[in-house]
């Protein structure tokens, strides 16, 4: 699936992401993002296992956690980066909307991934996306982005189960262009 850029999304938990433009490097397509978050919102602990993300706060507060470390911050001015396979998580510590541009390197999957997502929360009208759509997602994707922090039972379970079942009913027929993922 190409999509036309700039490309905007938004999810039903106030966070809207657009991705301006792709940058060619030698070393893999450069894929510069903005991103607005309401206060109190942000991604879960997730991990993009063949991706660097890093964010510049240009607005707001930024919260930040690398799995099993603490919480850390970054105002006005300041950048984290988050190494591809660290399990990470952001969030609007802030009153006011967050705003923050950024890049993440390579590109693969990552458009298509979280329109996907951002469309299934939609679905949904909560944080965790629509069951069939999630599970879609994360089965297909498997090897490139992780939820970190879901249960065991949840992940090796319950995610295969919903995920044969939609495939049983016919659920994933708007996924018919998906790009194919990509593997380690």
């Amino acid at each position: 699936m190409n999509y036309q850029l700039p490309h905007s999304i938004q999810n039903c938990i106030g966070e809207k992401l657009t991705f301006l433009e792709v940058i060619k490097e030698h070393d893999g397509d450069k894929l510069l993002v903005e991103n607005f978050v309401t206060p109190k919102s942000g991604p879960p602990m997730h991990t993009h296992f063949m991706q660097d993300e890093v964010l510049t706060v240009v607005s707001g507060q930024l919260a930040y956690q690398v799995k099993g470390q603490p919480t850390q911050y970054a105002g006005v001015g300041e950048t984290v980066e988050f190494k591809r396979g660290t399990p990470h998580r952001f969030w609007n510590v802030g009153e006011e909307e967050l705003h923050c541009t950024g890049w993440i390197k390579p590109a693969n999957t990552i458009v298509f991934y979280l329109t996907a997502v951002y469309d299934a929360q939609n679905k949904s009208g909560t944080h965790r996306p629509e069951a069939f759509d999630g599970a879609y997602l994360l089965t297909r994707y498997a090897s490139e982005y992780e939820m970190a922090d879901m249960p065991w039972f949840v992940k090796k379970i319950i995610i295969p189960v919903t995920y044969n079942i939609g495939r049983l009913l016919g659920k994933y027929k708007h996924f018919k262009n998906a790009p194919k993922p990509l593997k380690a």
